[in-house]
């Protein structure tokens, strides 16, 4: 069986970061970032884009699925709301394939200092934050396992997320 893991949150709040330390804990495993599918100059949200993104994280998904040789297949994405994730899903063949999915939440107070480096750093624009914020609270209401990361290392992050999983 394979597990298909998906990471989400607001942005600034560390799905890549621990997304990447899990990578390193994992075996046999690929890490797909939604970002990827999304990295647009001009960035504009229309329905035509956003179809077109799921489109392409399903298929490459489908296609690290298809693949013997990877057990973990890692997803991390902006997936504030149960339809998005459930559009993914829906699109794919899940036959011998075990979905865990996650929610990185925090503290208002750790998103703001997070995405306030990524500002200064020039990582993020200055409009994220508001946006950050106001999703924060969609992730409470989401169908997923919670993972409070105010406190704890990216590392720490990944390995209870290990833990979960083979606790299957």
């Amino acid at each position: 069986m394979k597990n298909l893991i998906f990471i989400s949150g607001p942005m600034g709040v560390g799905k890549t970061t621990i997304s990447r330390a899990l990578q390193k804990i994992m075996p046999n495993n690929v890490f797909l970032d939604g970002d990827w599918c999304w990295d647009m100059k001009p960035f504009v949200v229309s329905e035509e884009r956003k179809k077109m993104v799921i489109e392409n994280i399903t298929f490459l998904l489908q296609n690290f699925i298809n693949r013997g040789d990877y057990e973990n297949i890692i997803f991390c994405w902006v997936m504030q709301e149960d339809e998005i994730s459930r559009d993914i899903l829906s699109q794919l063949d899940k036959n011998e394939v075990n979905i865990f999915e996650f929610a990185l939440i925090c503290s208002p107070e750790a998103l703001k200092k997070r995405i306030c480096r990524d500002i200064e750093n020039g990582v993020r624009e200055e409009d994220v934050l508001e946006r950050a914020l106001s999703y924060l609270g969609k992730y409470e209401k989401v169908n997923r396992v919670k993972l409070d990361v105010s406190d704890i290392s990216p590392e720490n992050a990944a390995k209870k997320i290990a833990e979960y999983i083979k606790g299957f």
